[in-house]
């Protein structure tokens, strides 16, 4: 029975007590009484009769007065009480109850804290032996998140639903600049834990591929691969290779992976949008019974490699059809010279000039064509962009590992990056180094670093025997070879593959002479985005992995089953900063902030943050709250550009706010003009914060933080608040499933049944 209802009854118990006995007894006076003394009875009562009744409800109101004050005490004290436990138990350990109330109650708080702090003890004790278990399994599993987070190649893996359960910075930085159009609003939506790779690859050829490599397992390869090359949505090229996660069989029953059929003659097919079975192979060394249960897909952006072969293509074409009539006219020219030896002089002239002016304008066309193309025609050799100090550095100390020499430096800017084949450079540098060391027994060696326009100088500095052009033009065709290392390719190889230049000068004044290799300058890299700042400077390795995920299985594909447990779920936490309150009478939203949880996990680099111009001038009172201004706002994308890329980053995940109707209410204005609906199930924290603790006086998000032991950062900003209610939720998950509320059904259902579900905007 609820409080209330108790209270009621506790009222009407003492209203009897209070009225019964007087009414009893008037009764059975009167019963026993005769006529006269019935009459004298009422004569006596009547005139007293009211005093009697104010006297009456006067110690009816005193007595449930009392009654009040003792059921607040005890009994919606002990509820407080029990709710305060519960949040000990679960949500925060370190919450204690508040010694409140009548001396019962609070020795009752006082052996609650006691007890608790004892449970603590024990509880940091076993952490403690946990932790200690658990050190060698984490640091394996920080290490393989190191290695994959810094691989220089793009990977993302997956499990057999497409579900991205790992992907590195390469990928997500790779994927970011892929996006076009309002997704790229979202930091790179395209890819995220959780996500479907079938967002950014085509279905179709993963599939295949997948049955390209269960094929593979079935014949017994060693290397079960699949390469190929799909688009992206942008038009973007990618090459890329799909190698098979195996599993033992065993592993993938517990985890739910369902067993693999027998092979079918000719493979299996795949219908609908399913993915093809797992295939089920013996491993004939280990003896133990494997089966595919995700995949690895490594890749590399091949747009531009691509535009370049079309740009050589372009430039053959160029020399070979555009030479072709101008060839003709000088062979004809040539023929006739050659047929006519008695020829007049000015015919004989004439036919010279023709030859002149085709091999003038054949001239022109190559020096347009290597102009235009000559950055293309450099890029069949792998060049990358590096700082030129540290190349200079390296060949430093190569020259002084392998010749002895030793190396100064002066005059070399930390600032400047070259493009080069830096293992090429190396060996070319130490190369010259050798030379001069075994023809003129030069003693030390300075190195020295300019730069003019678009090219950077190295220069080789020493004193000593000055050196010939022919002796350098002889070194330039030899095949390099220092001490018992070799190379096929010489001195001017490595020139001509980066399009520069080498020559030999003397500085007279100075007595000493240097050779200066010329190479092309690279652009300076950008500074770095805010999500590589943050990746560096951060506590902790970004949440770009998710093993746990392998045992995942989406059965129903698409869309979100309403009975499934709401820790299996993913959601997008939002929250929106607004001009004002009253989004029917035309308020608009100026920020829009969002972050996924994935597995549990509050996946604070996959997020959504975004200003928005309202079209509507701010209110001045509400720019001290949120500290969004007018200039802020200004020249940032309109609604009808931000909603649908909302839309998308929160694609098949459940959305979590905090009194959520009132953000729903912006978005549900703006639906049929934007031609899009936001179908998926809503979560509010305020409700289920009405849920957990029904008997606290207030729900406010600050409230509800500071009862879970959250600390609150960054408040009345969108994303601010959406990271805060994201943790909320998340301590909130055990809590309502000590209440017995499990499913996502179950969790609209009891927030539904709440007064504050009333509320309307």
């Amino acid at each position: 029975m609820k409080a209330r209802l108790r209270f009621i009854l506790a009222a009407g118990v003492l209203g009897l007590l209070m009225t019964g006995p007087f009414a009893l007894t008037a009764v059975l006076l009167l019963a026993d009484a005769k006529d006269a003394e019935r009459a004298a009875f009422a004569e006596f009562l009547l005139p007293r009769l009211p005093l009697g009744g104010l006297i009456t409800l006067f110690g009816f109101i005193a007595g449930l007065t009392l009654l009040r004050a003792l059921f607040q005490q005890y009994v919606h004290g002990l509820l407080r009480m029990a709710e305060t436990l519960r949040l000990m138990l679960g949500a925060n350990r370190n919450f204690r109850v508040a010694p409140e109330g009548p001396p019962e109650v609070c020795e009752l708080a006082r052996a609650a804290n006691d007890l608790a702090q004892q449970r603590d003890t024990l509880l940091n004790d076993v952490e403690a032996q946990i932790r200690t278990a658990k050190a060698t399994v984490e640091e394996e599993k920080n290490r393989l998140a190191a290695l994959m987070s810094e691989l220089a190649q793009g990977v993302i893996v997956c499990n057999l639903d497409g579900r991205i359960l790992l992907y590195n910075s390469r990928a997500r930085l790779q994927f970011k600049s892929l996006a076009q159009g309002p997704t790229s609003m979202s930091g790179g939506a395209l890819i995220g834990l959780g996500r479907s790779i079938f967002s950014i690859l085509e279905r179709g050829q993963i599939t295949h591929a997948l049955e390209n490599i269960q094929q593979r397992l079935r014949k017994g390869s060693a290397e079960p691969t699949a390469n190929f090359i799909t688009s992206t949505r942008s038009g973007q090229l990618l090459r890329a290779q799909m190698a098979p996660v195996l599993g033992s069989a065993e592993r993938a029953e517990k985890v739910g992976i369902p067993p693999t059929p027998p092979a079918k003659q000719g493979g299996d097919k795949v219908s609908g949008q399913a993915l093809p079975a797992q295939e089920k192979i013996l491993d004939d060394a280990l003896g133990v019974e494997q089966q595919v249960t995700g995949y690895v897909l490594t890749m590399e952006n091949i747009t531009r490699n691509f535009e370049r072969e079309a740009e050589r293509d372009q430039a053959l074409h160029s020399l070979t059809d555009g030479s072709r009539a101008a060839l003709g006219n000088i062979r004809a020219a040539v023929e006739t010279l050659l047929d006519s030896p008695e020829m007049a002089a000015d015919y004989r002239e004439r036919f010279t000039r023709v030859i002149a002016d085709e091999a003038a304008t054949m001239s022109a066309r190559l020096e347009t064509t290597m102009s235009r193309f000559a950055d293309s025609l450099k890029t069949r050799w792998p060049l990358e962009d590096v700082l030129a100090i540290d190349i200079v550095a390296a060949a430093a100390r190569r020259i002084e590992d392998r010749l002895k020499l030793p190396i100064k430096h002066e005059d070399q800017d930390a600032s400047l990056w070259m493009q080069v084949d830096s293992f090429a450079l190396i060996q070319a540098i130490t190369f010259l180094a050798a030379r001069l060391q075994d023809h003129y027994a030069i003693r030390e060696l300075r190195l020295r670093l300019a730069a003019e326009g678009r090219m950077v100088f190295v220069d080789l500095i020493w004193s000593g025997t000055p050196v010939s052009s022919e002796t350098l033009y002889t070194w330039e065709l030899e095949p390099m070879q220092v001490g018992d290392e070799s190379s096929p390719l010489t001195l001017r190889d490595v020139i001509n593959r980066h399009g520069g230049e080498i020559w030999y000068q003397r500085d007279k004044a100075a007595h000493h002479a240097f050779f200066r290799i010329v190479l092309p300058a690279a652009a300076v890299p950008e500074l770095q985005s805010e999500d590589q700042v943050q990746h560096l400077h951060s506590d902790s390795r970004p949440e770009y992995y998710d093993f746990d995920l392998f045992a995942t299985r989406d059965a129903a594909g698409s869309g979100i089953d309403p009975e499934r447990r709401l820790s299996d779920l993913a959601y997008s936490v939002f929250d929106t900063e607004t001009t004002g309150l009253e989004p029917s009478n035309g308020d608009e939203i100026i920020q829009m902030g969002a972050v996924r949880i994935v597995n549990g996990r509050l996946l604070r680099q996959e997020i959504f943050d975004q200003l928005v111009d309202p079209g509507i001038p701010l209110k001045p009172e509400g720019i001290p709250i949120h500290g969004i201004t007018e200039a802020m706002v200004r020249g940032q994308p309109r609604i009808d550009v931000v909603l649908p890329a909302f839309h998308e980053f929160c694609a098949e995940t459940v959305l979590v706010a905090h009194n959520a109707a009132f953000d729903m209410r912006f978005f549900q204005l703006k639906e049929d003009s934007l031609g899009l609906r936001f179908t998926q199930p809503v979560l509010d924290t305020l409700l289920l914060s009405a849920v957990i603790h029904p008997s606290q006086e207030s729900h406010r998000l600050e409230s509800i933080a500071e009862r879970l032991g959250i600390n609150v950062i960054g408040r009345h900003t969108a994303l601010g608040d959406a990271f805060v209610t994201g943790e909320v939720f998340l301590k909130m998950i055990p809590l309502l499933a000590d209440m017995g509320i499990v499913t996502l059904r179950q969790a609209l259902d009891a927030a539904q049944a709440t007064y504050f579900a009333r509320i309307k905007y």
